[in-house]
């Protein structure tokens, strides 16, 4: 067993690369404790977003404050609140952020698969992003 205490490790923020706007990353579940799995606390302010991503073991949302936007490749940009839980399959291409004028936090949950959790593609435009 292995306690790992809240705040032990430092917020960071969002890389531009990946992200519009400000965004913060609080780490709650490192790959390196669990062997596969990874968790962050996401907060968006309002307006920001990521990149256009995909997963290769997938990823699992739970929204738990604000609002948000979701959206994957070929489908609409939809609103997402607190206690939405939202999956993107494995591959799925897809991006998500806060709402234009609300900030938003989720929790984002994927597996590390031959050491990599994440693939990062081209900023979201504005025009995706207003839907």
């Amino acid at each position: 067993m292995k306690i790992i205490r809240a705040g032990a490790t430092d917020s960071a923020t969002g890389n531009p690369e990946y992200f519009t706007g400000k965004v913060r990353l609080d780490p709650v579940i490192a790959s390196e404790l669990t062997g596969r799995v990874s968790a962050a606390s996401v907060t968006f302010e309002p307006g920001a977003r990521t990149a256009w991503h995909t997963h290769p073991a997938g990823q699992t949302l739970i929204v738990t404050a604000g609002v948000g936007r979701v959206q994957r490749d070929g489908g609409p940009v939809e609103e997402i609140r607190p206690g939405d839980v939202i999956w993107f399959e494995p591959g799925e291409r897809h991006w998500h952020g806060a709402g234009p004028t609300t900030g938003m936090t989720h929790l984002a949950i994927h597996e590390v698969v031959d050491g990599s959790a994440v693939t990062w593609l081209e900023p979201v435009s504005d025009t995706d992003y207003a839907g």
